[in-house]
């Protein structure tokens, strides 16, 4: 089990206290009843689809309608960005725009697509306490995954800065990485990575905007180096947007020594067809 102290951020006397809307009610006490026994759990929060709140047979899954929604990505996909292709062309096929605009990052690899009830997924793991979610996403993650874990020495949480922790109080991405690496035996490394300085939130802006912001946001300490040289890590991230966070990470692992870094994130855009 991951130390405490590599997800959560204790809740102290000075720590902010979020407003949980949507799912707030399910949420820290859901995680305290669930903590004394899955019997007692099931009697005082009867199984709940975590999108519609339909009723369920069991804890740990979606409604049909919802999982109608979710659209898991498959091959054919592009070898490097890993967005789907209309045919199949054969394996190492790159889309126009890995060839045209190539990301720093060796492969990125993305569970489902952002859309239908995947972002109220995303949004009750992140902002609502919905942390009992984490294993079923992890096990999607770890499905796509199986093809950079074969490469891989260890995988790499995305940070969140300090100030940003303390009013989550944990990191998402570290709990989907924890997921992953407890399915496929990956180690995973939560301090090596570090957020340098906080950035304005990327939701709703641009690539370039997204990119600037970003730039220089990410270090890897010089006593933790020596971990990194030589080696060949997977970044862990919830959502691929335009792809600047992931990059600025990457760069600042390749800064550190790094061989390649690849990237696995539970969703991703993928614009339509």
């Amino acid at each position: 089990m991951p130390a405490k102290s590599d997800i959560w951020l204790p809740l102290g006397a000075d720590t902010p206290r979020r407003l949980r809307v949507r799912f707030g009610a399910i949420g820290v006490a859901g995680r305290l009843i669930r903590a004394a026994g899955g019997g007692i759990a099931d009697l005082v929060l009867p199984p709940a689809c975590p999108v519609c709140r339909a009723r369920l047979g069991s804890s740990g899954g979606l409604c049909a309608d919802c999982w109608q929604g979710v659209h898991f990505l498959e091959r054919p996909w592009c070898e490097r960005l890993g967005t789907p292709l209309p045919i199949d062309l054969g394996p190492g096929i790159l889309s126009a725009p890995a060839v045209a605009d190539p990301p720093v990052f060796a492969r990125a690899r993305s569970a489902v697509s952002y859309e239908g009830p995947v972002p109220d997924l995303v949004h009750a793991l992140k902002y609502a306490d919905r942390t009992d979610l984490a294993p079923m996403l992890g096990a999607w993650m770890a499905r796509v995954a199986h093809e950079l874990i074969t490469d891989a020495d260890m995988l790499v949480p995305v940070p969140l800065h300090w100030r940003r922790l303390a009013g989550r109080r944990f990191n998402q991405a570290a709990l989907l990485a924890h997921e992953v690496g407890r399915l496929t035996g990956l180690p995973v490394a939560t301090r090596l990575l570090l957020r340098s300085r906080p950035t304005p939130r990327q939701v709703g802006l641009g690539r370039d905007e997204r990119e600037r912001n970003m730039r220089g946001a990410f270090l890897v300490p010089a006593d933790r180096r020596a971990a990194v040289a030589g080696r060949r890590p997977i970044l862990v991230d919830d959502v691929l947007t335009t792809g600047a966070t992931l990059e600025a990470a990457t760069r600042a692992l390749l800064a550190a020594g790094a061989t390649a870094v690849d990237v696995l994130t539970l969703a991703r855009v993928v614009a339509p067809r």
